[in-house]
């Protein structure tokens, strides 16, 4: 815990730009935040891959330095840099290219107009949002995590400020709307960028490191190491992200006001999601340092603890959500019918919390074991093969709306916790057995 809750806030804050971004938005109608669903579902379903690339850092790291191998460290940090940055020069024109064919989603022609727009100025956050993991990531496999917590509270403050400013055209700002929102959120990422670069560059803790964005020279197999493990690291993200992404599709054919609905809901669940991913962090750190001590019974003492603790958590997130559903939805919009959508939602939101948090940790705890492969297929099954079709057949064939297509959402999330805790136990005990000799 001491370990996950910087990384907690850290990620709480980083989601709790999105959930102000839906606040403000919010005020000024319906289709400027649906536009904005549909933009940030867009822009993270492209993006993830890359997210997942820079997160596959930090076990790598944990390993290096529960080895005592400070030059690995240092070298799996500068090699980073350059696949970050190349990784998100792609995503940059890819979502560039994207965003002029929303049109082709079908999607109600008001919502379609902002969110082009909207997510084209999202793409430009990606480069000093991936600066940012290079550090983020290097530091937390060190096992400092609240370097970043510090720098994403205060770069709420500069979103929520520079938001008020532009969007509502404030203080003689010009009044952009939802652009408004993307231009503060492009701010706050350059703000968090250029922070945890000086921070590093001037903290004790990493003297012994050369902590300047320079790249001296590349080395392929490093970068190899990387990649083998970010790679299917970002295709469980883009399976999971893109499923839920594909469902923003889906709601949209129903509407703006249930499109809407959705939003607000799943803005709501991807709060406590951030915060168990601060469990799945440090759970994956404690799990990659034990590796590389090859103390293979704390291993699996680590990864179970993180389970515990993160289906624990996300209990009580589920007990909030029931009690408060029917008033959640009012602190983003003063629409009584998207109020009464969304707390239907929230309902089904508080079930799947527990699954939600079990297979966030699980995902982790394997990556600590550089065990990606096998648990990329479970989350292209759980999410693609069982999930949306579920999905379609509550929402579409039986009739049961948006709240059928949460259904299905939820079946995905049970079986991709069953599927990886499974994993986990499963390698954890080979790895006991193999070395009690």
């Amino acid at each position: 815990m001491l370990l996950a809750y910087p990384v907690m806030i850290g990620q709480l804050g980083f989601m709790m730009m999105g959930v102000v971004d839906s606040l403000m938005v919010g005020e000024i109608g319906a289709a400027p935040l649906a536009a904005a669903s549909l933009g940030n579902s867009l822009t993270m379903v492209i993006f993830i891959v890359s997210l997942g690339v820079a997160i596959a850092v930090t076990p790598l790291v944990a390993i290096s330095n529960g080895a005592n191998n400070q030059k690995e460290c240092e070298n799996y940090f500068k090699q980073s840099i350059l696949v970050n940055l190349t990784f998100g020069l792609i995503t940059l024109m890819v979502i560039v290219v994207i965003s002029y064919f929303i049109h082709s989603l079908d999607q109600p022609p008001e919502v379609v107009k902002q969110a082009s727009s909207y997510t084209r100025i999202l793409g430009l956050s990606i480069i000093p949002v991936l600066m940012f993991h290079s550090y983020k990531q290097f530091i937390e496999g060190l096992s400092f995590t609240k370097p970043a917590m510090y720098i994403a509270i205060l770069a709420n403050l500069v979103n929520a400020f520079t938001n008020w400013l532009l969007i509502y055209g404030n203080l003689g700002f010009p009044q952009l709307g939802l652009d408004g929102a993307g231009w503060a959120t492009f701010l706050s990422r350059v703000f968090m960028a250029v922070g945890i670069i000086i921070y590093t560059n001037r903290s004790l803790n990493f003297q012994n490191y050369d902590m300047l964005p320079v790249i001296h020279s590349i080395d392929f197999p490093t970068i190899k190491k990387i990649l083998s493990l970010g790679l299917p690291s970002g295709f469980q993200y883009l399976f999971e992200v893109g499923a839920f992404s594909f469902a923003v599709v889906m709601v949209g054919w129903m509407g703006t006001k249930p499109l809407a609905a959705h939003q607000i809901a799943i803005n709501l669940a991807s709060i406590s999601f951030m915060i168990v991913l601060g469990i799945s962090s440090a759970g994956g750190i404690r799990v990659g340092d034990a590796l590389g001590k090859k103390d293979f019974f704390n291993v699996r003492r680590a990864g179970i603890t993180a389970l515990v603790l993160g289906a624990s958590l996300m209990t009580l997130f589920g007990i909030v959500f029931m009690s408060l559903n029917k008033y959640l939805p009012t602190l983003y919009i003063k629409d009584n019918e998207v109020i009464l959508i969304a707390s239907s939602l929230i309902l089904i939101a508080a079930i799947f919390q527990i699954f939600d948090g079990a297979q966030a940790v699980g995902i982790g705890i394997l990556r600590g074991l550089t065990d990606v492969k096998i648990p990329t297929l479970i989350t292209f099954v759980a999410y693609w093969i069982i999930g949306l079709p579920s999905a379609y057949l509550f929402g579409f064939v039986l009739g049961f709306g948006v709240s059928g297509i949460w259904v299905g959402l939820l079946i995905s999330l049970a079986a991709s916790a069953a599927m990886l805790t499974v994993r986990f136990i499963k390698k954890t005990k080979q790895l006991i057995v193999s070395n009690s000799g």
